[in-house]
This record gives structure tokens, C-alpha cells and sequence, in this order.
């Protein structure tokens, strides 16, 4: 059981909240949901006692683990031994075993302190403690060949990875994780659903994968109102939830006003005459219906449109067997395509293996129409998002002074009413572009998307760093343009979106699958089995 008695915290003179009392139970999921900057990561910081609280305190399991951020200092551990670090008690005995028997000469205490030690390793599955860590980084895409190498030698996204593993093993009584599907391809985010399903403990996770919320909890904690409030059920659930607490309210509210409306005319009608008395409690009655106050939720949803200012022809890209290679390594070879107008293309495939690749190479062709490989239609307008927001938005000005100097011609209100639709409301407009966070530097490659009218769009996972509702309302700007629309992405709900499916199934192998991303998946995983 984790408890969170009368916890507050502030920042920046207000706080994020205030007076929480919070009990997560053994055997539930709980999703910790809010928008960007709400205070999730503090919340969690806070559990795992990496930052402390105003007032409060908080109670865990003695073996509580968590999602590490740290990711430089294991450098020196092997892959494999850090995953086993997971479960301290274990590797406190191993590391002490290990030590005595490098002893040449070992006394009667060592003997006696070996035979608690391996007392220590057999309660703690010790003896298997390597296949079990093996499995755990084998269903993260880490492979055996890795296993023991320092971390030193692993990128980020690895690193990642592996402190996930890290956080899984040991059978840990409450796990706190902390965005664990980020850096993590399609076939480790299911891989880690099924397991987190199965998982006894108490799960507390932050994500911005809504189906990754909705397949793994079974409650939300969701920080609203300065306070966490729990709901039964996953995301989506919660969300009706709360818009049926705020329909119920604002209909209990029409009907106190409609009341109250018929009790002012009749005071109205007889407050000189005979019937005095009763205008006076009817009086009384009015005064008693006061509308309830409800505080605005956080669930704040922008508006994505993405109009078309001028349509492309019927072919939109041809790609005649090309093959692309990186410093003599073969990214795809010989690959065909003939994509349409308005068709929606899902680009999926684990880290590293190319999908970036795939859009430079597309896009390198959009000025040379010539080029006998990569052909793009007629009139074709391409908008493009990298995943690097921060590179792309100059410092030194204002939000929308960047964003009207890419269209000038529209006028200032358009401009505004663009920003408006997309969270920057009020004196946003005015934030310096060198001090936006990375949610809201990809709410504004946005916008300059939607100001400039683009007739196809190519989009290198752009769901990094947006909120739940954020991304959800993406996919639905995405279901209703006009255009044609390229898109890397790891988030399934986005991908279900797609028409068709560029996929690298494995390294050097790029196919262009002609179905939904469900159907592909169906597909991949009776042709990963026939390969195993």
C-alpha cells in the first residue's frame, strides 16, 4: 500500500497541490494523469522521496522500485547486472559473495557469513537471476549480444531500456514508473502491457499513451482541482466520468435558474398585494438557490485543423526501387510505393532502424522533380515537423511573432485565433520563443503547420512531448484532413488512423503494407513466430 497523508507542494508562489490525502491499494494499476506542467513528475519524484514536500509525508512498501532518470550512473555496471541491481537485497548478497570468495584464505566467519549470504541469494531466486533479467531486457529490445557490455557503450535510448528492466525485476510489492513507453517501438510497448497486466503489486504510471493507459489501469489518479482525485476504470473512463459530473452539475444549475426565475416574477407579481407572506418565502427560496461553483478542469483540448489552401494531383508520390544506405550500412533496399491523394501513411518500426532515415530521403527529392527514384505530384505543397522542436523555433522573439512571420498575408486575428485554438491564450502570445517548454514548442510547430495550409504533411513522431489530450485531438486532425499525410509514430491510436503502412519488420526490410495498423501487427506477429 502507498500512502500520501496531507502532502503540498508549491512552485513558482502557487501550488501544484494542496493538502493530498491519496492511498494507492496492492493490485490495482493507477494511471497519475494532468496536463503538461500539472506536477505529475513532482508528484512522483515525491513518492520515491527524490524531492521532498512542503507538508506531508508519504508511505511506500519497503520494496518499492521505480523508473531510474539517472542514466550515467550504472556506466561502469554491465547490461546485465544492472537490471539485477533492481532487486538491492540480491545484489548486496551477490556483490559480498563475490567479494569472499576472491579472499584466498577464508576464516570461520566468512564461512559462517557465506552460508547467510547464499541463504540471502536462495530467497531471492538468486540462482536465476540472470535468465529472468535476460528475459526482461530481451521483451525490451535489448539483445543477448549486449548483455554484457558496460552501459558506457549503450545510446540514451538504450540506457532507457535497460533502467526499465532495472525497475521490473525482483518482484518488486509497488513500481512508480515515469513515461516508460518513451523510446520504447511498438513491439516493447505491448510486450510491456502484458506484463505490467499480470504484474500483483501497486503500479503508479505516467504516460502519454493513451492506449497504453487504458489496457494497463484499472484507476486513474488524475491531478485536478490542486488535489488528486481517483476514478474507477481507465483514461477514457475517467474522462466520461468527469464530463458527466460536469453535464450533471451545469443541468441541476438551468434548473435552479429556471426555478429561481419563476419565484422572482411571482415576487414580482404580489410583493404589494395581499400576499405578502408568501412573497417573502419565495424570497427566502431564492436566496437558497445559488448556483454550485465548479472549478474549471484541466482537461483542456486544442482545436487541430489542417486545411488544404490548394489540392495536389491524383499521385502524390511515386518511389521506384530505391535504396538508401548510412555510411555503408543498408537502411532499405530497392523500394516501390504510389501513394494517392488523401491517403493517411503510418511509419512505424523499432528505434534506429531507419524510419527517420526514410523521411530524409523522401524529402531531399521534394525541390528535384527529376530525380528518376522519387517522384512527387503535381502542385505538392509538403509541411514538415521534425522531432527536434526546439531546433526549428529561433530564439529571440515572440510566440507569435515567429508564427506571423511565416504568413504575414493572413493578417494578425488569423494568426491570433490560430494560437488561441492551440492553448496560447491570453499574454501567451507574447512568452519569449526561448523559454517554452517542449509541449509547447510542439503546439507551435503546429500552429505554423495549420497557419500555412500544406497539401501534405510529413510528421517525424509528433506526439513527443504533447499531453493525452493533445495527441488524441492530432488523430483526429489527422482523420479529417484533406491532404496526404506521412507520420512516424509509436502511439497505436495514432497509427490506427493510417490507410496504409510503411514498416520496417526488421533491419534492411522495408514493406508497404496495404491494411490497417491492427491487420499489420496480426501479420507481423505470425511472421515474427514462423522466423522464431
Amino acid at each position: 500500500m502507498i500512502t500520501v497523508s496531507s502532502v503540498t507542494k508549491g512552485f513558482a508562489g502557487s501550488n501544484l497541490f494542496e493538502d493530498v490525502n491519496v492511498g494507492f491499494a496492492p493490485g490495482n494499476n493507477y494511471g497519475l494523469t494532468g496536463p503538461n506542467g500539472c506536477g505529475k513528475s513532482t508528484f512522483m519524484k515525491i513518492l520515491i522521496g527524490a524531492e521532498s514536500s512542503d507538508e506531508g509525508h508519504v508511505s511506500l512498501p519497503e520494496r518499492t522500485a521505480w523508473l531510474r532518470q539517472d542514466h550515467t550512473h550504472f556506466d561502469k555496471n554491465r547490461v546485465i547486472d544492472t537490471v539485477i541491481m533492481g532487486n538491492a537485497r540480491l545484489w548486496d548478497a551477490l556483490s559480498q559473495r563475490e567479494a569472499l570468495y576472491e579472499k584466498e584464505d577464508l576464516t570461520d566467519d566468512d564461512g559462517e557469513m557465506l552460508g547467510e549470504l547464499e541463504m540471502v541469494v536462495m530467497e531471492e531466486d538468486g540462482y536465476t537471476a540472470e535468465p529472468e533479467a535476460a528475459i526482461l531486457l530481451a521483451g525490451l529490445g535489448i539483445m543477448e549480444n549486449m548483455h554484457d557490455l558496460p552501459m558506457s557503450e549503450l545510446q540514451g535510448g538504450l540506457k532507457l531500456r535497460v533502467l526499465l528492466a532495472q525497475a521490473l525485476f525482483g518482484k518488486p510489492d509497488a513500481l512508480l514508473l515515469d513515461e516508460p513507453t518513451n523510446h520504447l517501438d511498438m513491439e516493447s510497448i505491448r510486450w510491456l502491457e502484458e506484463f505490467l497486466i499480470d504484474y500483483r503489486g501497486v503500479l503508479v504510471v505516467i504516460s502519454h499513451d493513451r492506449r497504453f493507459l487504458n489496457s494497463v489501469c484499472d484507476n486513474i489518479a488524475d491531478i485536478d482541482y490542486q488535489t488528486i482525485i481517483l476514478y474507477p476504470g481507465n483514461y477514457n473512463d475517467m474522462v466520461r466520468q468527469k464530463a458527466e459530473y460536469r453535464s450533471r452539475i451545469d443541468k441541476q444549475n438551468a434548473n435552479k435558474q429556471k426555478k429561481k426565475e419563476q419565484l422572482q416574477q411571482f415576487i414580482q407579481r404580489f410583493s404589494a398585494g395581499t400576499r405578502a407572506s408568501q412573497t417573502r418565502s419565495r424570497a427566502k427560496q431564492v436566496e437558497k438557490l445559488q448556483a454550485d461553483v465548479v472549478k474549471r478542469s484541466n482537461i483542456a483540448r486544442p482545436f487541430i485543423r489542417f486545411e488544404v489552401n490548394e489540392p495536389t494531383g491524383r499521385n502524390v508520390l511515386e518511389v521506384q526501387e530505391m535504396s538508401w544506405a548510412y555510411a555503408d550500412l543498408p537502411i532499405f533496399t530497392d523500394f516501390t510505393t504510389n501513394v494517392q491523394r488523401g491517403e493517411k501513411v503510418a511509419i512505424i518500426g523499432k528505434n534506429g532502424i531507419g524510419k527517420t532515415t526514410l523521411i530524409n530521403a523522401l524529402l531531399a527529392e521534394v525541390d528535384n522533380p527529376s530525380h528518376p527514384k522519387v517522384r512527387w505530384g503535381h502542385n505538392s505543397s509538403v509541411g514538415y515537423m521534425s522531432q527536434n522542436h526546439h531546433d526549428e523555433i529561433e530564439a529571440g522573439s515572440t510566440v507569435f511573432e515567429w508564427l506571423f512571420n511565416h504568413r504575414p498575408a493572413v493578417g494578425m486575428e488569423q494568426v491570433r485565433s490560430i494560437l488561441g485554438r492551440m492553448l496560447f491564450r491570453g499574454d501567451d502570445g507574447g512568452k519569449p520563443t526561448g523559454t517554452l517548454s517542449g509541449g509547447e514548442c510542439a503546439r507551435l510547430m503546429l500552429c505554423k503547420l495549420i497557419l500555412k495550409g500544406h497539401n501534405v504533411l510529413v510528421l517525424d513522431e509528433p506526439t513527443n512531448h504533447l499531453d493525452l489530450e493533445s495527441i488524441s485531438a492530432l488523430g483526429e486532425s489527422i482523420t479529417d484532413y484533406k491532404g496526404t499525410i506521412f507520420y512516424v509514430t509509436h502511439d497505436r491510436d495514432l497509427a490506427a488512423r493510417a490507410t496504409r503502412i510503411f514498416a520496417f519488420p526488421e533491419p534492411n526490410v522495408l514493406i508497404d503494407y496495404q491494411g490497417s495498423i491492427d491487420e499489420y501487427l496480426d501479420w507481423y506477429d505470425k511472421h515474427h513466430k514462423k522466423s522464431a
